[in-house]
């Protein structure tokens, strides 16, 4: 029997590209396949999450939500990898910078993604596993943003299961020199390494939790494009 289509995922065979680029929200989705994506066709609506498939530039992409948190990110991009034949996943989203030289509209380019999450347990590893990004990508996405002028800093970020804390030790992981805060990419780093394939995590600055610069919900909607414009160079 079939595994496909999921229970999270509509698409039929070969409706999904081999390399996807995935946001958070559904919406943040649906803008890249309205303004990055020629011809986009929606293959998915299971749950909301909105997925689509063209064309940019004359190469075949797939653009698609993936929600919030690890649980979340981590049954989405498994289907993907295992399921669907994905090779290349790519995250934007927001984070929250704990650097003081980060500010909102900086982009983190996520070389290692720490982590409070109990994911990796099921692994059964005898140690920590550190999840990072597929170097390859990572060194493109750097030679981008400096093609393009964007500021960004590359580095480990802190993918954590709670947005509201009640300790949060933010200081504690600013002394480990992480730059932000995200909610998703050390799942996606370790559902890639154990399918073997490529993932990266970029993000853009929506708030800064040590000067308290913030951004609104719309704005994050549909003005983050650089890291956009990032990952569409990577295909």
């Amino acid at each position: 029997m079939s595994k496909i289509p999921t229970p999270h995922i509509g698409a039929q065979a070969g409706e999904i590209a081999k390399t996807v680029i995935m946001a958070g929200d559904p919406l943040r989705a649906k803008f890249m396949a309205e303004n990055y994506i020629d011809n986009p066709v929606q293959f998915n609506n299971v749950r909301g999450m909105l997925g689509y498939t063209g064309t940019h530039q004359g190469k075949r992409v797939s653009v698609m939500g993936h929600g919030m948190g690890i649980p979340s990110i981590g049954i989405y991009t498994y289907e993907l990898f295992n399921f669907y034949d994905v090779d290349t996943i790519i995250r934007v989203g927001s984070a929250g910078s704990v650097n003081p030289d980060l500010h909102v509209g900086d982009l983190v380019l996520a070389m290692g993604a720490c982590t409070n999450s109990n994911y990796g347990v099921q692994y059964e590893l005898p140690g920590t596993f550190a999840p990072i990004a597929d170097f390859g990508l990572l060194r493109r996405a750097a030679d981008a943003c400096d093609q393009m002028g964007y500021r960004y800093m590359v580095g480990n970020v802190l993918s954590t299961d709670t947005f509201y804390s009640e300790n949060a030790h933010n200081d504690k992981w600013m002394n480990m020199k992480v730059l932000a805060l995200e909610m998703e990419a050390s799942a996606l780093y370790m559902n890639a390494a154990r399918a073997g394939k490529q993932a990266l995590v970029v993000l853009t600055i929506s708030d800064h939790l040590l000067t308290g610069e913030v951004t609104t919900a719309e704005e994050r909607q549909t003005t983050f494009t650089r890291m956009m414009d990032v990952a569409f160079s990577l295909l």
